[in-house]
């Protein structure tokens, strides 16, 4: 049914319970996934007059060490399951990049943790909630 999924994680616990749904449910149709991990821009970071004080070069060199631990973590998990994975790091908005990324690799399922600290009366994240309003494709939330 599904050839391609999308899954999108920001490294926490409960996104790495999805990461395992969504590596699941590929094994199972024989799809392949690819990984999505997003950093906010340097600038949505700066409403603080102390984030000043962490230069962007720190910061991108932090956020890019960063997503890479969480990527090769996805990847190896991946291959345990025996299923094509590529990894991607996205610097934008994380409802935004999601969207961005499933599109651009022609994916037909994103696969995604909710926090449900908000929206839809608790039932979904911020972030999930964005990708629910704004996607057209089918989307797989993980509580």
């Amino acid at each position: 049914m599904f050839a391609h999924l999308l899954i999108a994680t920001d490294g926490s616990e409960l996104a790495a319970k999805a990461e395992t749904t969504g590596l699941c449910l590929a094994k199972r149709m024989g799809a392949r996934v690819s990984v999505v991990t997003a950093t906010e821009p340097w600038s949505a970071m700066t409403g603080d007059p102390s984030a000043f004080d962490f230069p962007i070069e720190d910061f991108e060199k932090a956020a890019a060490y960063r997503a890479g631990e969480i990527l090769a973590r996805v990847s190896e998990a991946a291959a345990q399951f025996q299923v094509s994975c590529e990894t991607l790091h996205v610097v934008d908005f994380p409802a935004e990049a999601i969207i961005k990324a499933a599109e651009a690799r022609a994916c037909d399922l994103i696969v995604m943790a909710s926090h449900g600290r908000r929206g839809l009366k608790g039932m979904l994240g911020s972030q999930a909630q964005r990708v629910v309003t704004l996607s057209a494709m089918p989307i797989l939330i993980c509580r």
